[in-house]
């Protein structure tokens, strides 16, 4: 590599070194001790939010993942300046990554922050050691071994719109020409879409929806050119969330991405059973990383909550029988009880460990609601089976998505509609009585 044209990129490789390969397991992309011709890549950087982690949680599931399909290939991570060292540590020690630090590179377009920094993908061209590199966002989600990907072009990607390759998944080949035409191209601020790297590198390669498709070569020859990847190495989750299953005809199903909301990526936890694909994502998670960075908080939630409920259980149960005691001598106001209600369904929500399994985070979030009503309905008084309808409801709307045998997403969208419209008018009653019932405890003080 020449090290003067990445200094003057402001690119480093990190100085932590991996002392021993065979740490890294038998499973490991780099553990045979050699130099690869090809890398996966994926960036990472810091937007000061709760979101840096989860995505550098999701980096690393997505690592692990590669390196459990026996990839030839080196793992590596475009890591802004800014990211933690015992993050890097991680990524290289424990991940078998390898680590090149940059400068994020000044975005010149009036964007949201969301997008500020993705352009640093640009730097995937200046890796100019490697003959192919696999550029990745977090959300893709490996079912199979694409190392065959590495046979591709200079330049090849998904239509996943029918107009609009997607950017995260895509082959390059590094070419120092390439990124310093990039590099100006920023500096000149040429016409960007979406002020990201999807719009920026869209325009950069303007013409590959009329490229032939990419079939790999069965000599294991390298192409020259650019080409279209078949639907199968970047499968939009929706068309599954559509059909409930796949049906791409045109080449292997090798990746899944999720390019939605980003409040619904498939490491946070209540993103199943929104998305039923969620649960696959943290299957591999299971497997590769596991969940020992959160599993103490949940133990002390879980602790906590349990004894909330042993606390307040005689309180609920003189309730239950002895209603319309002297305890209606209290001062007690509307707002007081309807917000302690509220606060009770959304507080265990807001404290769960965002990339837990959601089996764990919606047990724990329903057992955290349970216990904060209990203190609720033994402070105000309330009804308790009136404060649990919606509790109830919950559960029940949870049961009708994970419901594994729905023939389409259209019957399954129905029917969560339809359980929906015949519980609201209990949920709507709920609410008028607990109104209601906080009025009445008002009244009684006042007298």
């Amino acid at each position: 590599m020449e090290m003067g044209f990445l200094q003057r990129c402001g690119l480093s490789f990190s100085l932590h070194s991996l002392s021993d390969p065979m740490d890294l397991g038998s499973g490991g992309s780099v553990d045979d001790g050699r130099r690869h011709r090809n890398a996966y890549a994926t960036m990472m950087y810091m937007r000061g939010t709760a979101r840096d982690y989860d995505f550098y949680v999701a980096i690393r599931v997505m690592l692990t993942s590669l390196k459990k399909l026996r990839v030839n290939a080196d793992l590596l991570v475009i890591a802004s300046l800014d990211v933690p060292l015992h993050w890097i540590h991680a990524l290289e020690v424990e991940d078998g990554a390898k680590v090149v630090r940059v400068e994020n590179l000044k975005n010149p377009y009036n964007n949201h922050d969301r997008f500020k920094l993705t352009l640093n993908k640009v730097y995937a061209w200046s890796l100019v050691e490697y003959e192919r590199v696999i550029m990745l966002d977090a959300d893709n989600l490996f079912l199979q071994n694409t190392d065959e990907l590495f046979q591709c072009g200079h330049f090849c990607a998904v239509f996943i719109n029918p107009c609009i390759f997607h950017t995260g998944l895509f082959v390059l080949q590094p070419s120092s020409h390439v990124f310093n035409n990039m590099l100006h191209d920023l500096d000149m601020a040429r016409d960007n879409p979406d002020g990201a790297d999807q719009g920026f590198i869209g325009g950069y390669f303007p013409h590959l929806l009329h490229q032939p498709m990419f079939h790999p070569p069965s000599n294991g020859s390298t192409l020259v050119g650019t080409f279209r990847l078949p639907l199968g190495y970047q499968m939009d989750a929706s068309y599954y969330y559509l059909r409930l299953r796949w049906s791409v005809p045109c080449g292997p199903n090798s990746v899944i991405t999720f390019p939605g909301a980003p409040w619904l990526k498939p490491w946070y936890w209540w993103s199943w059973p929104v998305l039923p694909l969620g649960i696959q994502w943290h299957e591999q998670r299971r497997q590769t990383l596991g969940y020992e960075s959160e599993m103490p908080l949940v133990l002390i939630q879980t602790m906590l909550y349990l004894g909330i409920i042993v606390i307040t259980r005689p309180t609920i149960t003189k309730l239950w029988y002895h209603r319309g005691g002297a305890d209606h001598r209290r001062i007690q106001t509307r707002f007081k009880a309807i917000f302690s209600v509220f606060i009770s369904y959304a507080l265990p929500f807001l404290l769960i460990p965002r990339t837990i399994h959601p089996i764990l985070g919606w047990t724990l979030y329903l057992l955290g609601s349970f216990a904060l009503l209990c203190i609720a309905v033994a402070a105000f008084l309330l009804p308790m089976l009136v404060v649990l309808t919606p509790w109830v409801g919950i559960i029940g709307v949870l049961l009708v998505m994970a419901y594994p045998w729905y023939n389409d997403g259209v019957v399954r969208a129905l029917s969560v509609f339809g359980y929906a419209f015949c519980v609201s008018p209990l949920l709507w009653i709920s609410m008028g009585k607990i109104f209601g019932s906080s009025l009445y405890i008002e009244k009684e003080a006042s007298l």
